[in-house]
């Protein structure tokens, strides 16, 4: 019974992240218009839009990574994959996740806490 709650808690909160990272696709949309606007048409460069989409596109990369596992949007190789069994489907998977996955977001983790740390001590 544990399991079934936590599993749909993840869900939700995977649901909640996907929402999150469509709006954040919504206003990278508007800022990436904003600045190609201001560039061709009034010859106007802004530095700090320019770098707002790159921290913009990294939100919505790395939040919106459990919304597509959870619905099978991320890319793979279907060469192999359509031929498995449901049981080897999720074994790739789960070894796609443990192996790459989770140390990707480890490495991220680790050196953005000192990034998060400087940030908040310059205040």
């Amino acid at each position: 019974m544990f399991l079934i709650h936590l599993e749909r808690g993840i869900a939700r909160f995977s649901n909640l992240l996907g929402v999150v990272s469509t709006v954040l696709f919504l206003i990278l949309l508007c800022n990436v218009f904003y600045d190609v606007l201001m560039r061709y048409a009034f010859n106007d460069v802004s530095i700090g839009m320019q770098e707002l989409e790159w921290h913009l596109y990294a939100a919505i990369f790395l939040l919106g990574i459990p919304y597509g596992i959870q619905h099978g949007g991320h890319v793979r190789v279907d060469l192999i994959y359509e031929n498995l069994s449901i049981r080897g489907k999720a074994w790739i998977d789960l070894c796609g996740c443990v192996f790459f996955l989770l140390p990707f977001t480890l490495l991220v983790g680790y050196y953005g806490i000192g990034f998060s740390y400087e940030a908040f001590t310059l205040w």
